[in-house]
């Protein structure tokens, strides 16, 4: 095995390890209706009122910037106060990614009528998959635009972020279809913090992702307090 191969091949190994040691911690904090934040945390002091105090600051998605199938811009802010679901695919994958789309698929069946949720999937191969070829694959699907978006990007910057959302994103042309990538579902809450890494390939853990979602949503006031309102 050349060195070129053995860099994303023991990534991907690794990211799917830490994978289903953060779905550990989430399995169980789900049951208390409270997720974790994955990812790196940095402790920061600061000064309030003479007294030192410190904060934990979490990881957290950067701003970034994408095309989706309907040639609209795609940024932080279409997804601001909302809890959103994203993964990583390209539409000529010959191994994982119809599996990931059938699984989102369930997703998106199961919280379409729910506003505060969206769900966000990158192309890996920005080349191939333009904005018509994105189109006709969402069409496919039968999906609506104003709740999944498909986006393409810079290479390097799709990339990135999939780096931000602790998945691996990578061109390796000894894979199938020449790239290799995490069949991760990721769920961020609206602080575009991590909440949940799952294995979009299997049924179970997609079951475990959907009653996950709602403890993020916040709760919808009864109609008598809306009234007091």
């Amino acid at each position: 095995m050349n060195r070129n191969r053995i860099s994303p091949l023991l990534c991907t190994l690794l990211l799917s390890i830490s994978a289903l040691g953060w779905q550990g911690c989430s399995d169980k904090s789900a049951e208390t209706g409270d997720l974790p934040i994955l990812g790196e945390r940095q402790l920061v002091q600061r000064e309030v009122d003479g007294q030192q105090v410190t904060d934990t600051v979490y990881h957290r998605i950067p701003d970034f910037a994408f095309i989706n199938q309907d040639s609209q811009v795609v940024t932080s802010l279409t997804v601001q106060d909302k809890v959103y679901v994203t993964d990583f695919f390209f539409t000529t994958c010959p191994t994982i990614c119809p599996k990931m789309k059938s699984q989102m698929l369930r997703v998106y069946e199961e919280f379409k009528d729910e506003p505060r949720l969206m769900l966000l999937s990158h192309t890996i191969d920005p080349k191939h998959d333009t904005v018509a070829v994105l189109r006709d694959y969402a069409d496919r699907l039968q999906v609506s635009s104003d709740k999944w978006h498909f986006v393409t990007g810079e290479k390097d910057s799709i990339y990135s972020i999939a780096m931000q959302y602790m998945v691996t994103a990578l061109e390796d042309e000894e894979e199938p279809g020449g790239f290799v990538h995490s069949g991760a579902f990721v769920l961020v809450d609206q602080n575009r913090h991590v909440r949940g890494i799952y294995d979009g390939t299997d049924p179970a853990q997609v079951d475990r992702l959907i009653r996950d979602i709602p403890a993020l949503l916040p709760k919808k006031k009864k109609k008598k307090d809306a009234d007091k309102n």
